[in-house]
């Protein structure tokens, strides 16, 4: 994880970043589980999630059936590396991250396959003083399946 430059503002730039570190655990967590409820209490209400192949979902509802349609389609067990957290303003922040580990394809006999994305955060203090998901977005970092 790469330093935040030391200012004035650093013991806050501190709290913020444990605080987006916890938010980002919890959210391997509801991923691993599959639990959409516990996803949805991680993101903002004006959330967006762009995942790859696809386009983003905009707004909680829309959020809410993209990660309905994830969990009734693979079951995840990732780990998360944060790579970087750079708080943006005060209320504003960005986490850099890489996952990996396995997803298996649900309703398939296929074995888990190695699963492994790097990630883009985009975190949001709330009025609750929670920070959240505002947006979201990934990519796979495995190579290209030869023919």
């Amino acid at each position: 994880m790469l330093p935040l430059s030391a200012s004035a503002a650093e013991p806050a730039s501190s709290d913020a970043e444990a605080a987006i570190h916890q938010q980002l655990n919890r959210y391997e967590q509801a991923l691993n589980s599959a639990d959409v409820d516990r996803v949805m209490t991680l993101y903002a209400d004006d959330a967006v999630f762009m995942p790859q192949h696809s386009l983003p979902a905009v707004g909680r509802d829309a959020v809410r059936t993209a990660y309905r349609h994830v969990f009734d389609t693979i079951k995840l067990d990732i780990r998360f590396v944060v790579d970087e957290v750079r708080p943006l303003s005060r209320d504003w922040a960005f986490a850099r991250t890489r996952s990996e580990g396995t997803v298996k394809v649900l309703g398939s006999d296929q074995p888990a396959s190695a699963e492994a994305n790097q990630e883009l955060f985009l975190l949001h203090r709330e009025t609750d003083g929670q920070w959240r998901i505002a947006r979201y977005i990934f990519s796979t970092t495995n190579p290209p399946k030869q023919p």
